[in-house]
């Protein structure tokens, strides 16, 4: 068995094409991105990451840095399990969520990569596999776009080869998200996929209301209508809006997800496996919801997430997001007629442009 020897972290500010916005981060203009690459004594690589919205990235960094180094070099590299449960136990006083948790994210990704790499395998056929196409869909960060200009960056993600697209939600006026969601669907048509996000917005009772308006447009799901924490008010909203709900991207353990399962609050779990604890913790989350009989979505980091997709039979639709890395990575994530195809390449696939990063350190 290989051991784990180094350990390296970096922390990049990526500037977005285009200002982004949705109903609680307000404007966006750019985004943190922190890597970390492991590699074992026989000189094979691994590499991992995570983001923040802008803030919260140096506190990651200096856990994968300066913390996770003493816990894990020396380690088996591929007893991923126990790695992920002594990383999580020696932090746990002082972490439980947070950037310690985005921090352990990246780690376990880079160590499945490696794992991945050393078994010759693409990492959905390491996990199982199930079919290396998933379905796809275009998530835009654009609350603040004019109906204009969401119509025509919609036309473009339909020349990209999406055929589902998920919009914002959470304006001041509820008859502003009416309008919007209104044009959308006479633009795409009555069948075709729509999401929509409001990115934690309401109250449970706004929620409700908001739901109740729009669910004349045949809408797949309303993503986060309210705060995670709320468990029971997402039982209210999944009852009472009339809506299929997604929730989770803000979820940063197994157990929160357990809990809003049972509870009956969500429709399509949707975890982040740069937050969430990792590929380890993301397909535990999955496999809980095949048990409860539930379609399961994800949010973010799409290039590494279409293998754990692929490897899931209750998967539902790959988020493409707004905060990609397309322009510094080697091979773009391809999509054909909707669907993600995972690379076979060993590993999940993904290979930095170090070079070009580099003059974005933080």
């Amino acid at each position: 068995m290989a051991k784990l020897k180094s350990l390296e972290a970096r922390h990049f500010r990526i500037p977005l094409d285009a200002p982004a916005s949705d109903s609680t981060h307000g404007v966006m203009t750019s985004f943190e991105l922190n890597t970390v690459r492991v590699s074992d004594a026989d000189g094979q690589e691994g590499v991992g990451y995570t983001y923040t919205t802008g803030r919260n990235g140096g506190a990651i960094h200096q856990i994968l840095a300066n913390e996770l180094p003493d816990i894990v070099i020396g380690a088996e590299c591929d007893l991923i399990e126990a790695i992920w449960q002594k990383v999580w136990w020696a932090l746990h006083y002082g972490g439980r969520g947070g950037p310690t948790v985005l921090a352990l994210s990246a780690l376990d990704m880079a160590l499945w990569d490696l794992k991945a790499k050393r078994a010759s395998l693409p990492l959905y056929r390491l996990l199982g596999g199930f079919d290396a196409k998933v379905p796809c869909y275009a998530g835009g960060i654009d609350l603040d776009l004019s109906v204009k200009d969401l119509l025509a960056q919609t036309d473009a993600n339909l020349k990209k080869g999406f055929r589902a697209i998920k919009t914002k939600v959470g304006r001041e006026r509820l008859q502003e998200d009416v309008e919007r969601i209104r044009a959308m669907r006479r633009h795409l048509g009555d069948d075709f996929p729509l999401m929509v996000d409001a990115n934690m917005k309401w109250s449970a009772d706004e929620a409700i209301r908001r739901a109740r308006a729009l669910r004349d447009f045949d809408l797949v799901w309303l993503e986060e209508p309210t705060i995670p924490d709320d468990v029971a008010g997402h039982v209210r909203i999944l009852r009472d809006g009339g809506l299929p709900i997604a929730t989770g991207e803000n979820f940063r353990t197994l157990w929160e997800f357990q809990q809003m399962i049972s509870a009956g609050g969500v429709t399509y779990p949707e975890p982040d496996v740069t937050n969430c604890g990792g590929i380890t913790v993301f397909m535990k989350v999955a496999h809980l919801a095949e048990a409860f009989n539930l379609p399961v979505t994800s949010h973010g980091a799409h290039d590494v997430t279409v293998h754990l997709l692929a490897a899931c039979p209750n998967r539902s639709f790959l988020e493409a997001h707004g905060f990609g890395i397309n322009d510094y990575i080697v091979d773009r994530l391809p999509i054909v007629d909707g669907k993600a195809i995972a690379s076979e390449r060993p590993g999940h696939g993904v290979a930095f442009d170090w070079q070009r990063l580099a003059r974005l350190t933080v």
